[in-house]
């Protein structure tokens, strides 16, 4: 018979997968931060930044002690961090980085004849004279080279200039990593001279890496189901993670039931491991304060998971035209304890020294209670101090009604 996992229980046991289940003010070592990222498996990176970046907004969420420049000197001094792709650009850790040797090797076989019949016959010179330019000079970044956009870059979504396009062709297969960056601009280096004893890793097989793949993705999750274990990393295919979970024994996964938190949905039927079953009621509760969420958290990835576990269907709106939107450009979830709130949106006007809170929008049947409103304002001074600006304000009629 088959094993059901109450709602209750399963969203205890994923938050704290994800590290949203410890308090929000425990110090925050170097180390302890690195533990964080492997635990999580990756941080994903992006360039927006209305209140702060989201890598750095995904870390604040769980530990709001973090700072900054604790994550770049963990990629950019000590090396335990190396950044590439993942579904998007993201921080993994280094110790990972044997694994994404296959990896580089299959997205060549896949990128080698789109990038060329993009960018054309002289693109393999192109590849050919960025890594000597960095060979011979050291790092490097797209503004150093100062060759014009290619025009038929445009037909595939990018203005890339021919040596970006090289760059990142061979950042994306190995052949350069990104060592830092500057402004958010990636700084491409050999990645001999970034990886530690990068000469002596083993490159592991076709096999190993969906074994690695999905069995990582599954520590990481909690319970998933195959679609999901191929989409963690998005690494291997969906064919080769069924196949995975087909040949586990039963000693090492069993399948499950998770129960919606809208009782009128079907349970979703789920795999996981055993030890992680009987462990069910030693799950932490999660603090009852109150997290603002980067909109790329990745407990809120899944827009389809979120919506079973948590009864919030989220989506992030930067794509979706103006007039379209449901609530805004760019909207952060709000976590109190272990179900979502609502969703608020603001800005870090650095200028003026003001977090600017223009609206919220708390889910239905849900009030602004006057204990509720101090967690949201313990949350976001803590935002506040993060950001580096003086006050939180807020708009008039900034509390709205649902879409």
């Amino acid at each position: 018979m088959q094993r059901i996992l109450s709602n209750g229980l399963a969203r205890r046991l994923f938050l704290a997968r994800h590290g949203l289940a410890q308090p929000v003010r425990a110090r925050l070592s170097q180390a302890a931060l690195a533990q964080q990222i492997e635990a999580l498996g990756f941080v994903q990176v992006d360039s927006i930044s209305t209140v702060e970046r989201a890598h750095h907004m995904i870390l604040h969420a769980r530990n709001h002690t973090y700072r900054q420049h604790q994550l770049a000197r963990l990629h950019e001094r000590d090396a335990a961090l190396f950044e590439n792709w993942t579904h998007d650009a993201s921080l993994i850790p280094t110790a990972f980085y044997p694994y994404w040797q296959r990896v580089f090797e299959r997205r060549q076989e896949r990128l080698h004849g789109r990038f060329h019949r993009w960018h054309g016959a002289e693109f393999q010179d192109r590849l050919q004279h960025v890594l000597g330019e960095i060979t011979a000079n050291g790092p490097r970044m797209a503004r150093h080279f100062n060759d014009k956009p290619d025009p038929n870059s445009e037909k595939w979504g990018w203005n890339w200039h021919p040596s970006k396009a090289a760059l990142e062709y061979l950042w994306r297969t190995g052949g350069l990593v990104v060592a830092k960056r500057e402004g958010f601009q990636k700084v491409y280096d050999l990645p001999e001279r970034v990886i530690p004893n990068h000469a002596a890793l083993a490159t592991p097989s076709d096999a190993e890496l969906v074994d690695w793949a999905c069995s990582a993705a599954l520590d990481r999750l909690g319970f998933a189901t195959p679609g999901e274990l191929a989409a963690f990393w998005e690494v291997i295919s969906l064919a080769e993670a069924r196949a995975w979970c087909e040949a586990q024994p039963a000693d090492r996964l069993v399948s499950a039931l998770v129960e919606g938190a809208d009782t009128a949905v079907k349970p979703r039927q789920v795999l996981m491991r055993p030890e992680t079953l009987e462990s069910l009621l030693d799950q932490p509760t999660p603090p009852g304060a109150i997290r603002v969420l980067s909109p790329f958290d990745p407990a809120i990835r899944d827009r389809r998971r979120a919506l079973h576990l948590f009864r919030f269907d989220y989506r992030i709106e930067i794509f979706v035209p103006a007039a379209k939107r449901q609530y805004g450009y760019y909207v952060f979830p709000l976590l109190e304890g272990d179900r979502f709130i609502g969703r608020i949106d603001m800005k870090s006007d650095r200028d003026a020294g003001v977090l600017g809170v223009r609206a919220l929008w708390l889910e239905p049947r849900l009030k602004l209670t006057s204990a509720r409103s101090r967690k949201l304002e313990q949350a976001l001074d803590a935002v506040r101090a993060f950001s580096g600006v003086d006050a939180v304000r807020f708009d008039d009629g900034f509390l709205k009604d649902g879409p």
